[in-house]
């Protein structure tokens, strides 16, 4: 497994993954509902990829294997991570703890002592047992049960 520092000509087959792993992983928090898919989905294109990758001040991180992108993350300046998802095709492959430690690293890197994050409830069992703590209630991002707050002291 490769991970790597996304770049503009990434931004078809990362936005797939990341649409594919809402779409068929994430049925806890949208049920199947076309609203809420729809919200979550909206903004998961090449061109809005492209400009959040014009942006700066935040790090987004492919990991590939046989060449092929297989998860897509993305961490802030300040520690914290907004994207992390993994394909379908890669559960529980270990990929998803890789992106996890590059994201913290990155983080680390840039001088943060902790990294927070937004988890889904599909993800909330990944992050626990990861050492993050939850840190406050669900914010229901896009009509769903979604976001919970949590944290993670980095050292």
């Amino acid at each position: 497994m490769e991970i790597r520092d996304a770049l503009p000509s990434d931004a078809e087959a990362a936005c797939a993954v990341m649409r594919r792993s809402i779409a068929e992983l994430c049925m806890a928090d949208h049920h199947d509902d076309p609203k809420i898919l729809g919200a979550w989905l909206a903004n998961k294109t090449a061109e809005t990829f492209r400009s959040w990758l014009a942006r700066g001040g935040q790090s987004y991180l492919l990991a590939l294997l046989d060449g092929r992108i297989v998860a897509v993350g993305a961490v802030t300046d300040a520690g914290e991570i907004t994207l992390n998802y993994v394909s379908p095709d890669a559960r529980f492959q270990g990929v998803s703890r890789a992106m996890l430690a590059a994201l913290e690293r990155r983080a680390a890197e840039r001088g943060n002592q902790t990294c927070t994050l937004l988890s889904t409830a599909t993800a909330l069992r990944f992050y626990l047992a990861r050492g993050y703590v939850q840190i406050g209630e669900a914010d229901r991002k896009y009509g769903t049960s979604s976001g919970f707050p949590m944290m993670k002291a980095l050292g």
